[in-house]
Parts: C-alpha cells; sequence; structure tokens
C-alpha cells in the first residue's frame, strides 16, 4: 500500500490519510493534491509555499495582558528528519526498522544536551521508564501514549515505544516529543497570553535543532510531515481561552473565529469536547504563509475574538 489510510477505519477523522514517506506527496501527487487543497483553504498543485520566515518577534505581543480570558498559549511546529521515513514505511529487516528509530532518537537527544538558557531540561525515553517518571509526566500532560487509535489505523505504532522520547526544559515550558506521530514535535507554552515571549522560545529551539539535524523540507509543500495537514510550516499556535458569551453557542463561536481562519476544539484537542466552557483555539492554515504569518493570523483573530467577547 502506498498510503497509510486512518478515515477507512475512523470515519470520524478529520484527514483520511497519510503520506508513509516524504517522497509519496510527489510520486502520488494526484491523491495528495486535491487532500492538500481542501484543507489548506485553496493551496493549488500549482501553488508554492514560501521559504521558511520567522518574521519580525518584536511585533508580537501579549494577547491578553490582564489575564482574563486566555488560560494557557502554545505554539508547535513538526519536524522530520532528512533521509528517513516515516513510521509506516520502515519496511527492510526487523534489527534495521528499530536501528532506525533508535538512530532518530541518539541524533536528536545528541542535538537536545546542547541547549542552554531556558530551553535547558533533560530528556526521558519512553523505553524502561519508571512508574514516578510516568506518573510525573502524566500530571504535567507532557506524555503521550500508545494506542491512538488514528495512529494505530495507519500503522504508525510499531515496535513501541524503542525510539520514543519525552524531553522538557527545567521551567517546563518547551517540550519536544520524539516518534509519535512526526519524528519530532516541537512545543513551546507557558500559562497567559505572552505570544511573543512563546513564539521566540521556538525559533530559537528550532534553529538550534536544525544546525545539526538537516529537516525534510520540500520547495513546493514546504516542511513535510506524516499528516498532510501539517505541510508548509507546520506551525500551530493556540490559546486555551474561555470566551464564555461568545461560546454560549459553540456553532456561533465556530462562524466567528472562521472569518479569522481559526479553528475549535475542545479543551484535549482534536475530537474532544470543551471542558468547563475552555475551548481550544488556532489558528487553521499552514500552507501559502510563512511562519510568522501563521502565527499573526492566530494572534490577530484571538483579539478580535477577545474584542468581540467584551462587547457582548
Amino acid at each position: 500500500m502506498f498510503y497509510s489510510s486512518k478515515g477507512v477505519e475512523n470515519l470520524d477523522s478529520g484527514c483520511g490519510v497519510y503520506a508513509p514517506d516524504a517522497e509519496s506527496y510527489t510520486l502520488f501527487a494526484e491523491l495528495f493534491n486535491p487532500v492538500i487543497e481542501d484543507y489548506h483553504e485553496g493551496f493549488k498543485s500549482t501553488d508554492k509555499h514560501p521559504q521558511t520566515d520567522f518574521g519580525d518577534l518584536n511585533t508580537l505581543v501579549n494577547v491578553d495582558p490582564n489575564n482574563e480570558f486566555v488560560i494557557s498559549t502554545r505554539v508547535r511546529c513538526g519536524r522530520s528528519l532528512q533521509g528517513y521515513p516515516f513510521n509506516p514505511c520502515l519496511t527492510q529487516a526487523v534489527g534495521y526498522e528499530i536501528q532506525q528509530y533508535q538512530e532518530m532518537e541518539d541524533k536528536v537527544k545528541g542535538q537536545l544536551t546542547t541547549l542552554s538558557g531556558d530551553l535547558k531540561g533533560t530528556y526521558f525515553p519512553l523505553t524502561g521508564m519508571d512508574k514516578k517518571t510516568q506518573q510525573q509526566l502524566i500530571d504535567d500532560h507532557f506524555l503521550f501514549k500508545e494506542g491512538d487509535r488514528f495512529l494505530q489505523a495507519a500503522n504508525a505504532c510499531r515496535y513501541w515505544p524503542t525510539g520514543r522520547g519525552i524531553y522538557h526544559n527545567d521551567a517546563k515550558t518547551f517540550l519536544v516529543w520524539i516518534n509519535e506521530e512526526d519524528h519530532l514535535r516541537i512545543i513551546s507554552m507557558q500559562k497567559g497570553g505572552d505570544l511573543k515571549e512563546i513564539f521566540t522560545r521556538l525559533v530559537t529551539a528550532v534553529k538550534t535543532i536544525e544546525a545539526k539535524i538537516p529537516f525534510s523540507r520540500d520547495n513546493r509543500l514546504g516542511f513535510l510531515t506524516f499528516c498532510p495537514t501539517n505541510l508548509g510550516t507546520t506551525i500551530r499556535a493556540s490559546v486555551h481561552i474561555n470566551l464564555p458569551k461568545l461560546a454560549a453557542d459553540r456553532k456561533k463561536l465556530e462562524e466567528v473565529a472562521g472569518k479569522y481562519n481559526l479553528q475549535v476544539r475542545g479543551t484535549r484537542g482534536e475530537h474532544t469536547e470543551s471542558e468547563g466552557g475552555v475551548y481550544d483555539i488556532s489558528n487553521k492554515r499552514r500552507m501559502g504563509l510563512t511562519e510568522y504569518q501563521a502565527v499573526r493570523e492566530m494572534q490577530d483573530g484571538i483579539l478580535e475574538l477577545i474584542k468581540i467577547e467584551k462587547s457582548l
């Protein structure tokens, strides 16, 4: 099979197909291009994603300086290591497959140990993790687990937990997942709405890791990842936000958010509901715009939603 389907087994999938390696996006373009165009708001097969541009970080702001609405803010990106296939396409002898997971883990772990300042932290491999550490990571909402039904259907959980791990800085505001869905998920987060500080931390980390580990990038599609929804910038900037008046009618909230190219999810992400009136709201567009533009789109949209909430 040249692609990995999760939509056949899970009809509620946001996107029903994965790419098992970077080459699939070119080799099977007739399959992936319509999916990409539909999800990424009309990014056509003739369009070209712009070059990486993190922009002027000083133009970003705290979206809720008085801490009235925003509980926390998070910006993440996905990255794939150049020269390695994605999870379902490891088809050589078993020993070699496991070796690839371990090779990727070792490469990334080696670079993470060079991080300094507020990025300095600790790496926790899932293999051999003791119960105390496991429980602490669960309590911190850091630990990803085997068994996600969408990844299982896509054959993306093989040889678990080999080669998987989690890194976080001492302040627990910076996190790296190794070999969960993508090779890397790089995450910056903290309480409140200081988007400038959060995005600056992410950009510093991404540049430091990439200095030694080349990432898989396509001239037309941008950074390549396992799921077509995360191509391009791969940036997802989000807030956990309480908008009691605007969110009294979720359909209305989604309608208003959609005008600013924002996506509304439950508190625990896709396919979940709100908890205590708090929603996860993020940029939807990841392709056809720069990293800075994606983050700025979320910032400006959230500022507008807060403005509307105050006016009700």
